[in-house]
Parts: C-alpha cells; structure tokens; sequence
C-alpha cells in the first residue's frame, strides 16, 4: 500500500512544470502575458484547495476520491491538450480556466487518496510517512520532465498528454491497493525500517535527477540518451519493490509464528456509546459543543478545529512562511535576471530549488519524527526553526549579496519543502485523524493565501513600479527595459522577511501553548493493549470460545458468531449484569 502511495504521489506534481509548456500554450493560442498569468492563477487554486477531495473522502471509501481524481486529470489535460494541438474548435479564455482548475484540482484528489489513508494507516510514523510521500510529489516535476524527452523527445505539446494519462493510470492502477488497514500497533524499530530504506532509495533517485540535470545544462544529450536515461528512472522508481517483498515475507512469516488473535468485546462502552449518541441536544448545546474543544489529540470536529486557535496560529505562520518561500520560487527567474546572472545559472536555481524542495519534505518529515520521539522535540518548534532559516534565504536576495543566488535557492527550495509535512503531521496530532482529510486539504489552503498576498499585492505591485521609476529615468521614457538591479526586489524581500520573522513569533506561540502535549506521549492510544477494564477477550483455546483464531474486528464476523461471542461475554458477568 505505501508503494502504491509512492507511485501515485510520484505522478502527481503536473501543476509543478506548467513553466515548461506554457510558452507553447501561450503561442498556440495566442495569448498575452496577462491571459497566461490568469490561466496560471487558475492553476494554483486548483491545485491548492481541495476541500471538496477532503470532504468526498470523509464519506467514501479512498477508491472513490482516487477514481475521481483520475477522470478530472484526464479530462482537464486532454482538453488542454487538444485545444494547443488544434484537435478542437479554440475554446475561450473562461473554458481553458476551468480546464486547468479541473485537472489541477486532480493533484488534491490524489493526494487525499493516498497521503491521508497512508498516515491514517501509518498513525505512529505520520512524520516519516507525511516527508517521504510529500518528497515524491517534490521530485515529480523532474520526473516528468525526463520521462517526457524519453518518450516524446524536446515536444512540449506532448509533455500535456504524458501528464494527461500517466497519472491516471496509475490511479486506475493501484485504486483497490489504497485502503483503510487496521494499523499495527507498537511502533517498533522493525516496524519503521522499512520507511528508511524508502529514504535510501528516494535519496538516491533525487540525487541522480539533481547529477543528470546539471549536467544536462552543459551537455547536449541524443535522443537514445534520453531513452536510456528515462529507462533508468524508471527502474529506480520500481526498486523499492524489493523492499516491499521483503517486508511482506518477514510479516508471512511472523505471522505464522504468532498466536491466534483474541477478540475484545466491550458491552459496557457500547452500550453506554449507544445511548449517549441516542440522546437529543438542544441547538444552544449543539452550538456551544462547537467551542467547546476536546483534549489536544483528541478528534475535534471539523468546525471545532477551524474556530481553534491553535489552527488560526498554525494557519497564520504558514501562511508567512509557506507565502513568502513560493514568492521566492515564482520570481527566481526575475531575480536572477534583475541581478545579472546568464539563463543558464537560472536554469540551476530552479532545478536546485525543485531537489532541495523534494529534499527537505524528506528531511523535516524524518528528523521531526526522530527528535519527537527520542528528544521530545515539539513540532512546532521545528517549524520555527525552518521559518528562521528561511529568513536568511530572504535577506541574501533582498541583499543582492554576489554569487548568493546559488545559496539562497538552496536554503528557499529547501524550507519551502519543508513546512508542508511539518503543518500536516502538526494538523494530524493536535485535531486528531478523524476528519484528517478535510483538515489536511483546509492547510492547504493558506498557500494561495499567502502566495497573493506577497507576491501579487507585494512583490508584484513593488516590482512594477521600479520597472517603471527605471524605464523613465532611460533615454526616451518610453522603451520598456525591464527592471535590473538589487532594488528590484530588496524592498518585497525584506517585508517578506519580516512576516517570515512574524510568522516564526507566532508559531513559538503555538510551541508554548502546545508544550505539555508534546511533552506526554501522543501516540499512546494506538498502543493500548487489549484487555482494558470491562471487556471481555474470547479467542482459540479459551474456554466458552466461539473457536475464531483469526478475526482481528469485531465488525467482521458474520451475525452468528457475534452473537456467539456477545453471549459468552454476557455468561461471564455476573447474573445481574447478565439481565441488564
């Protein structure tokens, strides 16, 4: 099931390489710039609000929002497809809009899918799982881009059919491997090995992206050379197979060695569950039931989390942090241009931006895991870490400091790729997994926000008006000549430095207020052991045993042998109990 995750999860990141056959995009329909950056805005709210995917998967099995996902990625990128390619009729502007939201829209379906079942079914490495899966999404933009000269050669126009229907058939693929598992309980070192030869191998497909791509900039490489290098991809993606065939043979084989399963049968909990759910309320209860939140850990409800101030505090710092990083990304190759350096050093800032981003999901998944659990390392705090450090990122282009770009693209790429498992495993522990999917994709939503804020209203608004103060000031007045310089962006860098510092302030809040639950041990009801007070356990061997050795529910036996078993629980109380 996780591999499954993986492959999905490495086929769903065609909203990262739109730069690459927008231009075409552009020309084939003939487009101004001002259409394009609509058609991209589109882009970006499909991509990033996936309410509606969380609220399908909260009422539906994790096939259906997968089944879903894939028909609108087909359906989005073939319409785009055909309109470039002239096989249609030229849509207008507002249609290729919702072509675009659609099929971006199939990014949020696919991850609900399968990073919110693989977390729920992984609850005690949600770090580990959240990094490693959000890794894969990082490097599918590479991915793509080699897989594409593989099989279409330099086609931009093809690139929009290979992330048409590659990813839905893996979807279509896997859909039945997604699902809901009872989680194994205990989260020991054999339990989480597996998660770090993932890590082993995820690292090393990063690495040959990151080494082929530098090199591809100084090379020019024949098309049996991309094949060869596209084959090669594609058997690092299936190595991990091997991991998982080991794995499943070492469970065989416990399982064979281990002792019938008994079956726990709790009445008295039903029972009173049953007539406290059976109880009216009263509207004034139901309301004030909204603010009256539970334990941290515990599962809120969906309105309880959203009015919470832990999540308006969490919400607030990513979108400080994750809105100033994306401002960096989107304008690197301005800010490349504006401070003098060749196209071809612009080409590296963004593939290092996309590797260190794949990188530092990896990195802020498993470390956070790790100093949680041997250290105590509260999360949030982890995440001030990452906000401070991405500060400096800021101050070196708003600085302009000479040959820093190369630093600075590492150190954004990076923390950028690392608040997202940090906000969705901080999401997952404090609201509980419940309603997780709806939850998930409402973190999402702080990206668009923060995105516009900094860079349209800030970056953009402030960008335009130095552009103009120089092209004024040039012989003429008239000519349009761009913005260079370090002025172009030092003012919108050093405000977005300060809200990334505020944003920082703010999660040291959420650290405070959060300290004591992070202090205690939040993973401890996923490892209660059977057998709490006023159950009752029947299994093989046990005298009034209904003869079951291996049901691990309840809710899975058919109506006789429940029965059986609710009878031999009530023959063990005593006759009072027995009547009641």
């Amino acid at each position: 099931m996780v591999y499954a995750c993986l492959l999905i999860m490495s086929a769903a990141g065609g909203t990262y390489i739109f730069g690459i056959y927008s231009q075409f995009l552009k020309s084939s329909l003939n487009y101004n710039q001002e259409t394009l950056n609509t058609l991209s805005f589109f882009k970006d709210l499909g991509a990033n609000v996936g309410i509606l995917s969380g609220l399908i998967n909260e009422v539906t099995p994790p096939f259906v929002v997968l089944l879903v996902g894939a028909a609108m990625n087909l359906f989005g990128y073939l319409m785009i497809y055909l309109s470039i390619t002239a096989h249609i009729a030229r849509p207008p502007v507002w249609m290729m809009c919702i072509y675009i939201c659609v099929a971006a829209n199939s990014q949020t379906f696919a991850n609900t899918g399968a990073l919110v079942t693989c977390v729920k079914n992984f609850p005690e490495s949600r770090g580990i799982v959240l990094g490693l899966l959000k890794c894969f999404v990082g490097l599918s933009g590479a991915i793509f881009t080699q897989l594409y000269l593989a099989f279409y050669g330099d086609d931009s126009k093809s690139l929009v059919l290979l992330i048409a229907w590659l990813p839905a058939a893996i979807s279509i693929v896997f859909v039945y491997t997604i699902r809901i598992m009872e989680p194994q309980r205990g989260s020991t070192a054999a339990n989480i090995q597996p998660f770090y030869y993932f890590m082993y191998l995820t690292i090393a497909l990063g690495g040959y992206l990151l080494l082929f791509i530098i090199i591809e900039k100084v090379t020019n490489f024949s098309r049996a050379e991309y094949i060869a290098n596209g084959t090669l991809i594609i058997f690092l993606l299936c190595l991990p197979i091997i991991v998982v065939i080991t794995e499943e043979l070492n469970i065989l084989m416990k399982q064979s060695k281990t002792p019938p399963i008994t079956i726990t049968v709790d009445q008295t909990n039903d029972v009173i569950s049953a007539q406290v759910e059976n109880m009216p309320k009263s509207a004034i209860k139901r309301i004030t039931d909204v603010f009256r939140a539970p334990a941290r850990g515990d599962d809120y409800s969906i309105l309880q989390a959203l009015v919470s101030l832990d999540m308006l505090i969490l919400f607030f710092s990513t979108i400080c942090g994750i809105g100033g990083t994306l401002t960096a990304i989107d304008n690197m190759g301005q800010i490349g241009e504006s401070l003098g350096y060749p196209s071809k050093s612009i080409n590296t800032f963004v593939s290092l931006i996309s590797i260190w981003n794949a990188m530092g999901r990896l990195a802020a998944g498993f470390l956070s895991e790790i100093f949680l659990k041997r250290y105590e390392f509260p999360r949030p705090l982890m995440l001030t870490a990452v906000l401070v450090l991405a500060s400096f990122g800021h101050l070196l282009i708003a600085f302009g400091v000479p040959n820093s770009l190369y630093i600075s693209s590492i150190i954004i790429g990076f923390c950028f790729g690392a608040q997202w498992p940090l906000l969705f495993a901080i999401i997952s522990e404090i609201f509980g997994l419940k309603y997780y999917s709806t939850l998930y994709n409402f973190g999402g939503v702080a990206s668009p926000i923060g995105s516009y804020i900094l860079n349209v209203r800030v970056t953009g608004y402030l960008y335009d008006r130095e552009a103009e103060r120089q092209n004024m000031a040039a012989a003429g007045g008239g000519k349009d000549l761009g913005c260079v310089g370090v002025k172009c962006f030092r003012l919108s860098f050093l405000i977005i430095t300060a809200a990334t510092v505020v944003g920082a302030v703010a999660s040291l809040l959420l650290v405070a207020r959060t300290r004591k639950f992070y202090k205690g041990d939040l993973y401890a009801k996923f490892r209660e052991a059977e057998g709490k007070p006023g159950e009752v356990q029947s299994g093989v061997g046990d005298p009034g045993s209904n003869g079951v050795d291996s049901v691990a529910s309840l809710n899975e036996l058919d109506g006789e042998t429940r029965c059986n078993v609710a009878r031999t629980g009530l023959e063990r109380r005593s006759p009072e109990e027995g009547r009641a």
